[in-house]
């Protein structure tokens, strides 16, 4: 038979080491959920930018349907590519959605600019190119829902007690949504098809 108690050493009553027991269990299953939440959103972050990879790489393809038929028009074209360029180099849900702000407003600019050309509406290539945005465009929402619900419920788990002791022990923070600043920002790319 094993001694339940060693020579020397304090006893814990077995109720005392039950409650210790349980609060423990409780912390891990409370920890492993805040995991649970961070990752979720790390993955909803991660399906923004796929769609936003997406969308970057699809504009040199615009970019070049456009520059046949608008030869005098470098600064709107030269536009859109900077704002392509700044978008992709953007981190963070905040700097991204600046960024992307600033993309739509230079891919207006350029459909606006479209709109004066009738060879240029008329090319199956370039309405083919913009059904893909406007695609992309439906997709990139739908991600944005989905990870700023992911963000909402981490932050309110996060700022909630007693999940908010272990998430402070953790490392567990609050994260930004991806938000668009104004209703003319909101705004998705106008697709005129023939």
């Amino acid at each position: 038979m094993i001694p339940l108690v060693a020579e020397g050493l304090p006893v814990v009553p077995i109720a005392t080491a039950g409650v210790i027991g349980f609060f423990v269990a409780i912390g891990v299953v409370f920890y492993n959920q805040l995991v649970a939440l961070d990752v979720r959103s790390d993955n909803a972050w991660s399906d923004i930018d796929v769609q936003l990879k997406r969308r970057h790489d699809l504009i040199p393809n615009i970019v070049e349907a456009v520059k046949g038929y608008t030869g005098y028009e470098k600064g709107a074209l030269e536009a859109v590519v900077a704002a392509r360029a700044q978008a992709m180099n953007a981190r963070g849900p905040q700097a991204a959605a600046a960024a992307e702000n600033g993309l739509t407003g230079a891919l207006k600019s350029l459909f606006a600019l479209a709109e004066a050309y009738p060879d240029l509406k008329a090319s199956e290539q370039f309405s083919h190119l913009q059904v893909q945005l406007a695609g992309i465009e439906d997709s990139l929402q739908s991600a944005r829902r989905y990870f700023n619900a992911t963000v909402r419920e981490l932050n309110t788990t996060v700022r909630m007690f007693p999940w908010n002791l272990l998430a402070g022990w953790g490392g567990f923070k609050a994260r930004e949504f991806f938000e668009i600043g104004d209703a003319a920002e909101r705004a998705v790319p106008s697709v005129k098809l023939g």
